[in-house]
Parts: structure tokens; C-alpha cells; sequence
């Protein structure tokens, strides 16, 4: 009797292996050195870990990736593992002020959750780091939340702070799930750390269940999140807000800053990292305009893979 288990076992460690080289080129384009762990957990299909295991341990044995003390990468450079350890432990260190933060940004007016997004959130920051935050707020009111937030902003410059308030993605509890549905949000939306509103986030991350699709292996970490508490000034704001007047200012509001932004991306003015500046707006979101660049961020991936794939072919073979 013929054995056909040998082929497809070299089947399933072929797309093993794809998936690690895959998994690795995304984080390489933010010079970005992963964990064994953490190779796994961001892998986009599910494998046997001693699959997984076995398929590591032949590409570095291969060196089509290389590993430096417990990290591994596809660069032959070491630099990138000193990188990642300085900016683990100073990510550390402002991860404690946004805690802070958070416990600020709760208390104003229809805000019901907060979280830790971008580099941080992958546990990264350096001298020019920024506190990105991603805001949930109370249905149809968004735009008085972000108007008021942004409003206080406006003195955190006063005191040199404005970093640690960047809070540049809103949606709200009318509408929780993410549109565009991709490798790039999916790691965003798995890699967040909630800081305020339990509840919401477990409904945001049902919402968002599609995730599965691309970080099968990844649990999200709703335990991070503390319950939110309503404070005196909030609930006077939303009382007195909870009628036709607050949705006509809640309109009004998102009508001018939308239009405010439409006219920075006419005028093609840049970002303090040389992007031009856009926002995609909506009753229920606010957010950085995909276009600019999560669409060239993706492009770049695509074929960053390909080209990665095409060099490794003998050992994908193996």
C-alpha cells in the first residue's frame, strides 16, 4: 500500500513556512523583530505548534529568517533586536502615563471607551513617540465628544503635553464594526489595549469577530479594560444634551470639521510624518483617511511577500 502522507506533510510545512516568512515581512516594514510567540500569534492561518515549530527551526536553519537571542527577523542585522529592546522599555514607561490619560479622557462627556493604539500598542515607542489613542463614544454623539476632547487638547499644548493626547480614531456604539477589512486593521484592532470601558469592548471585539480570518491565533485582551465610572460633570453635559438640540449640534459639528479637513487635503498640507493630511468622517466614525496610507501600506506588503516568497522557493521546498 502506497504511503501519501509524506507528500502532503511536505504540503502543510510548505504553507507553514509560507505563513511565518508572510507574518515576519509585515513586521519588517517596521523594522519590527518578533518573538517565537509572537510569530504564532500573528500568524494568518491556524497550524499544529509543532508544525509551526519544525517550519521555524528549517528557514533559520536555512537562513531564509535569522534568529538573535529570543527574536526572529528576516534581516541578517542585529541592530533591530537592540531597537525593539529600547523601545519595549521605554513603550513601558508610557504606557503608564496613558493609563493616566485614560483615566482623564473617561470622565469627559459621552466617551465610553479608550484604548492604547498604534506603535504602543505593540509595546514600541521611542524619543518621538506619540500616545495614539482609539475613542469609543455614546451613539450619535461622537462629534460633541470629539469636539469637546479636541478642545482640550488645544491647552495640554500650553504645557507641551499635546503628545500624549493624540486621539485620532473615533467610532461609535451605533457602530462598532470596522469597514475596511484587511490584514493592516485586523493586527490594529488585535494588537489595541483597552484602558477604559470593559463592556464596550466586548461588544466592540464581537463586532469585529471577522479578525478571526486574518489572526486566528490571537485573543483579544478585553481584561485590560477597567469599567467606566460616570463623573458629575458628564452626566450634567449628557443630560442636558439628551434631546433634538444635541443631535442638531452633534451635526453641525461633524459638518464643519469634516469640511475643515477636506480643505487640508485640498491643500495638500503634511503631517508631522510627511503624509498629507485626510480624514475619512461619518456620523458614526472619525478616522485617518485609508487612502493616505494603509491602501500603499498594503501595496507594499503584497509584494514585499511575493518577492520574499520567490527568493525562499528552495526552501519552502524542503
Amino acid at each position: 500500500m502506497q504511503n501519501t502522507s509524506y507528500p502532503l506533510m511536505n504540503k502543510n510545512m510548505s504553507e507553514v513556512k509560507e505563513n511565518i516568512l508572510a507574518t515576519l515581512a509585515y513586521f519588517d516594514m517596521f523594522n519590527y523583530p518578533l518573538t517565537r510567540a509572537e510569530v504564532y500569534v500573528f500568524l494568518k492561518k491556524k497550524h499544529p505548534y509543532d508544525e509551526f515549530e519544525h517550519a521555524l527551526r528549517c528557514l533559520t536553519a536555512n537562513s531564509a529568517i535569522h534568529q538573535f537571542d529570543r527574536f526572529y527577523t528576516l534581516k541578517k542585522d542585529h541592530y533591530p533586536i537592540i531597537r525593539r529592546n529600547d523601545g519595549n522599555k521605554k513603550a513601558a514607561e508610557l504606557i503608564k502615563v496613558a493609563e493616566k490619560v485614560g483615566n482623564i479622557l473617561i470622565r469627559f462627556p459621552y466617551v465610553r471607551g479608550i484604548a492604547i493604539s498604534g506603535s504602543l500598542s505593540k509595546n514600541f515607542a521611542d524619543e518621538f513617540s506619540d500616545i495614539d489613542l482609539f475613542i469609543i463614544t455614546a451613539k450619535n454623539r461622537l462629534w460633541v465628544a470629539r469636539t469637546i476632547m479636541h478642545c482640550f487638547k488645544k491647552l495640554t499644548y500650553l504645557m507641551n503635553k499635546e503628545h500624549y493626547f493624540c486621539m485620532n480614531y473615533y467610532v461609535d456604539e451605533q457602530q462598532l464594526e470596522i469597514a475596511e477589512k484587511n490584514i493592516y486593521t485586523a493586527i490594529e484592532i488585535g494588537t489595541l489595549i483597552p484602558l477604559q470601558g470593559d463592556l464596550v469592548f466586548e461588544q466592540f471585539y464581537m463586532e469585529n469577530a471577522w479578525t478571526r480570518n486574518f489572526l486566528p491565533n490571537k485573543n483579544m485582551r478585553v481584561a485590560t479594560a477597567k469599567p467606566v465610572k460616570t463623573a458629575f460633570f458628564k452626566r450634567v453635559i449628557e443630560f442636558l444634551l439628551f434631546n433634538r438640540i444635541g443631535n442638531a449640534i452633534d451635526n453641525m459639528l461633524m459638518k464643519i470639521t469634516s469640511g475643515r479637513w477636506a480643505k487640508k487635503t485640498r491643500d495638500k498640507m503634511q503631517n508631522s510624518h510627511g503624509l498629507i493630511m485626510g480624514m475619512a468622517t461619518g456620523k458614526h466614525f472619525s478616522k485617518p483617511d485609508p487612502k493616505n496610507f494603509q491602501h500603499k501600506l498594503l501595496a507594499k506588503y503584497e509584494n514585499k511577500v511575493f518577492d520574499i516568497l520567490r527568493e525562499n522557493e528552495n526552501s519552502l521546498a524542503l
